[in-house]
Order: structure tokens, then sequence, then C-alpha cells
């Protein structure tokens, strides 16, 4: 193989549940070994939810401590990263990324860079009476990428909608954009949120990708292709084009709810990887690819 190594995030369980999908990994015990056999067959980042996540910053801290240095311990090169608390101010929502930055247990840290309404038709075939909105505020996502860069973490920017993108890039454009960023490119397979079909982003086809990759062009950024509330399996179209464009691969039942075990799904993602001719990144390997700081 002679082209670029390729960058695989599994991302592990996020909304899944075990009553779903008896897949999934429950607890930091079953999540580390979970991400320790997802990194022996080619992963190289690992991003997973807490069970509670309206619980404190503290709990929070250490449930994902809990994981993640059983992670570390089998290997110190994995580069994990939590989500978001819910929880009242911005500040609330980051407290636990900061607590695990300062014991070294992290390497990245998510920045959602807008506000999307998260979700899938009902069985009218309507949009659902939701008043739930995922809020990020310009104000939100500058202390963000300001606590990013404070604590020497590489942003994982989710990009839901084209104007998380926008953002991003404004962002560069300013040079203010933290070292090791790299973007992942959701397309809504499904809802996510709730069932039905995605009533948000843009559909898993390959004009998505193209508009993506045009608003990308010139820019060096490291980017990522996630089909999310769906199996990326299902699009070999878009795999091939964005492995021959250079990009990276997220899986995991978090976006796949009712796929197979995170192992099988990073499996796969290698295997697709060979096919174009490149090789998995090691988490060293993956680190270097994306500027991430020492």
């Amino acid at each position: 193989m002679t082209g670029a190594p390729v960058i695989i995030e599994v991302a592990s369980n996020g909304l899944t549940r075990a009553a779903h999908n008896p897949a999934v990994p429950v607890g930091p015990a079953a999540l580390a070994a979970d991400a320790r056999a997802c990194l022996d067959v080619g992963a190289s980042i690992v991003h997973t939810h807490a069970a509670d996540p309206t619980a404190g910053a503290g709990a929070l801290a250490a449930e994902y401590a809990a994981c993640y240095e059983a992670v570390l311990a089998h290997e110190p090169a994995a580069i994990c990263y939590p989500t978001t608390a819910v929880a009242g101010t911005v500040a609330d929502r980051y407290a636990h990324v900061g607590m695990l930055a300062s014991q070294r247990l992290i390497r990245a840290a998510f920045v959602d860079p807008g506000s999307v309404n998260l979700g899938g038709t009902g069985p009218d075939g309507l949009p659902p009476p939701l008043e739930f909105v995922y809020t990020n505020t310009f104000a939100d996502i500058r202390y963000a990428f300001d606590l990013a860069a404070r604590h020497r973490l590489g942003p994982s920017v989710a990009v839901f909608e084209p104007g998380f993108l926008q953002v991003t890039l404004a962002y560069r454009q300013a040079q203010a954009l933290p070292p090791g960023t790299l973007v992942k490119l959701y397309l809504a397979a499904g809802g996510y949120l709730t069932p039905g079909r995605a009533l948000w982003g843009a559909p898993p086809i390959p004009e998505a990708l193209a508009l993506y990759l045009a608003m990308l062009a010139g820019t060096g950024l490291p980017w990522a292709l996630a089909v999310v509330g769906g199996s990326l399996f299902d699009h070999p179209g878009l795999i091939e084009a964005a492995l021959a464009a250079g990009g990276h691969l997220r899986v995991g039942l978090e976006d796949w709810p009712d796929g197979p075990a995170n192992p099988e799904q990073v499996r796969r993602a290698a295997e697709w990887a060979a096919r174009a001719g490149r090789p998995v990144a090691t988490p060293a390997e993956a680190a270097r690819i994306l500027g991430l700081p020492d």
C-alpha cells in the first residue's frame, strides 16, 4: 500500500442503549474493553458517552477517566475524547473536559460549531412535536475552541450542516483554529435523536460529499466521513470517493445503532482502506497526521 494512512475513529456508544442493540458496551469497563478491541483492528480515535450526561462534572470526569485509563494502559498513544455534559452554561458542559485534559487522559475535545434540530419524522411522517434544539451559540463555539487551545487538545469538529463548516472555516481564515483539528462530515441517514427519515443535514449521496469537499478545497484540513442514523457501509460509492479524496472514516454504534459490534465495524472500515490502497493509521501516526500538540 502506498497511499496516505487512514484514520479510523470509533464512536462507541452515543445514545444507543443495550435494550436496542445488545452489542453496545455499557459502563467504563465494557467501553474500555471494546475500545481496546477496536484499537487492535485499526482504530486510532475513541469517542465515548457517559451513562448519565446530567451527572456533575466530577462524576463525569471520574467515569470517563475509568475508561480512558484502561484504554491508555493498553495503547498509550490512543486518542480519546468524551462528549458534552447536559448542563446549564457552556462552562458547565465542558468542565469535565478540562479535568480530563489536566489528567492527560484525552488529546481531543468535541466542538460542535452550530445549532441544529436533530430528529426524524414521526409515525405520521411529519416532524415530531419536540421542543429540543441542539444549540451552540457563537459565544459557546468560541469557548469550545478556546478551551481546546488552552488545554492543547485537537478540536474534533462535528459538521451536521454546511453552516457548521462555514464557522470552522472562519476560524481557520482568522488563523484561530487550534492545531490538531479533525473535521467530521456527518451525512444523515436517520433522525439520530428520534427514528424516522432524517430531518437534518445532508443525505448520504455523492453530491453532499462533493459540496463539503468543495468548501474544504485548498484548506488542507483533515476530514473524516460519517453516516449517522444508518450504515456507512450501505454507501460504498461514498466510501470510495472519500478515500480517493484523502479522507478518513468514522464508524461505531453511536452512528449506526443497528449495526454489528464496534470492532467489526472498525475491521470493515480497515478493509475498505486496504482496497483503496491506503493503510490504517496507528494512533501515533494519526496524531502526526492531525498535528496534535504533544
